[in-house]
């Protein structure tokens, strides 16, 4: 039912809620009119957790600050306006102000020596992202019409090349860019932005078609409820077509699958449709024999498991480098002999020389290393080895023998459950069902990250530690197990 609401009433606004209204009007509706029809954002925690994090390191950056942090908007305002007015000379941190009912609060306040005042908006991303641009613009245009005289306005983000060389040491960690002259026509829009935002609240609910906007800048809580109503779309669609292939049959209005021709289709596309329309998959056995025929044993099938926290945990890592704190090893030879290793570290320490020495460990001088999507293990091989350079060679070579699994199957497999996808947890369940992730504790990357991140916590107790381990093991195992049971199908043995 449609709903209307007191066209009288004064809607407050904030930063959020005006980036909201600029993805979709009716998200910022939805979420103020609706909000008990979002969906749960299963990833909203770790990020708001992640965030709260660099803010802190970011304050602690600067001795002498003073955090705006009282309980009411109204005190947090005065105390803002108290601190300004009273000449305090260190950074504010969370500054309060309000303008035409808009309220922001400024991660970062200083005031310069020459006059003004300099605001940052600390971000946990690597580089400044659109919407971050509207975000520092409205807080602008806040800012000055409460009076503040501003000289720089800054995105405050991370610095990707930072390298942490001492425990805690978190100088240099972040770099501005300084946005203020280039967002003035975007500071100019936010007055009437407002009015919009302002007036759609007041009014019934918006109505607009899902499309792309539903996606970014963020993925819409209220996808769910906006879909709700629609007619169901063909069971095949042509967006199945993978590398965006579909883009192009839907800008001619076709949207089922099974409505292309193939002679209109590449090879790829052309088996897609085959193996979708007659349920028969494509499986070019002989071509992927010859496509391993080249791999020489044993054959160590791996898969890495890793962490890449925005905050440098250990010495000598980057912001966001990939860690590695688990690995499986499913190491054949010649005739099937199988024997399972694995190296698992939650304690919280840095894992990367455990795991280097565990690789060289159990992989032999000149195996074949088997990855799927190897790209990603060649990358943590090689950053280990640069890492450790008593190990480097060994290490580096183990990068030199990897070959990947994934343009095997992506060439010489194809069942219409795929959907379009060749990851390995789509073609599994199409090869050996019995080893569907489903039944897991840990189900994918996304889930190894957040246990590692709780295990490692030295508040998590004991027994659920370990029973996260487990979890942990069993998750890799199958990854690898995986690999070597989508090669067998593959070949025919």
């Amino acid at each position: 039912m449609t709903q209307t609401h007191n066209s009288k009433r004064r809607f407050g606004l904030s930063k959020s809620k005006i980036t909201a209204f600029e993805q979709c009007p009716k998200k910022l509706w939805l979420s103020v009119h609706r909000p008990d029809v979002a969906e749960q954002d299963e990833g909203a925690e770790a990020r708001f957790a992640t965030g709260n994090t660099v803010g802190e390191i970011a304050c602690a950056l600067h001795p002498g600050g003073v955090m705006v942090d009282p309980p009411t908007l109204s005190e947090a305002l005065a105390k803002t306006s108290s601190l300004i007015t009273g000449g305090h000379p260190g950074p504010i941190f969370e500054a309060t102000f309000e303008h035409d009912g808009v309220l922001v609060r400024v991660d970062v306040l200083e005031r310069l020596k020459s006059g003004g005042w300099a605001a940052a908006e600390v971000k946990s991303s690597g580089k400044v992202k659109d919407y971050h641009r509207g975000d520092l613009a409205t807080q602008v245009w806040v800012m000055r019409e409460a009076g503040i005289d501003l000289k720089r306005a800054a995105i405050r983000h991370i610095d990707t090349s930072f390298v942490l060389s001492r425990e805690g040491d978190y100088a240099g960690l972040f770099t501005d860019a300084d946005l203020l002259g280039e967002l003035e026509d975007t500071v100019a829009t936010r007055p009437a932005l407002v009015a919009e935002a302002r007036a759609t609240l007041s009014g019934e609910e918006p109505q607009r078609d899902m499309g792309d906007h539903c996606n970014a800048p963020f993925t819409c809580e209220f996808a769910a409820y906006c879909s709700r109503d629609l007619p169901p779309g063909p069971q095949w669609p042509v967006t199945l077509l993978p590398y965006g292939g579909g883009k192009r049959w839907l800008e001619r209005g076709i949207v089922d699958l099974l409505d292309l021709a193939e002679a209109d289709l590449n090879d790829r596309h052309t088996r897609i449709l085959a193996a979708t329309r007659d349920g028969i998959p494509f499986h070019d056995s002989e071509g992927a024999r010859n496509a391993m025929a080249g791999w020489g044993w044993p054959r160590a099938w791996l898969d890495f498991e890793t962490v890449a926290p925005a905050i440098p945990r250990w010495i000598g890592t980057r912001p966001f480098q990939q860690v590695p704190f688990q690995f499986s090893l499913h190491l054949e030879r010649r005739g099937g002999r199988m024997t399972h290793y694995e190296f698992l570290s939650c304690d919280g320490s840095d894992p990367r020389r455990h795991c280097a020495e565990a690789l060289v460990e159990h992989i032999p001088e000149g195996a074949t290393i088997i990855a799927y999507n190897a790209a990603f293990e060649r990358s943590v091989l090689r950053a280990l080895a640069a890492s450790f350079p008593d190990l480097g060679p060994r290490l580096e070579a183990m990068a030199e023998a990897t070959v990947d699994l994934l343009p095997v199957a992506r060439n010489h497999w194809y069942h219409r459950d795929q959907r379009g996808s060749w990851s390995i947890k789509a073609v599994l369940p199409t090869i050996a069902a019995e080893l569907d992730y489903g039944a897991l504790e840990v189900k994918d990357g996304g889930d190894a990250q957040a246990a590692w991140f709780e295990a490692a916590d030295p508040a998590c107790d004991p027994l659920r530690r370990e029973a996260l381990e487990e979890a942990l093991k069993a998750y890799c195992a199958r990854d690898t197990w995986a690999m070597v049971a989508v090669a067998r199908a593959l070949t025919g043995f």
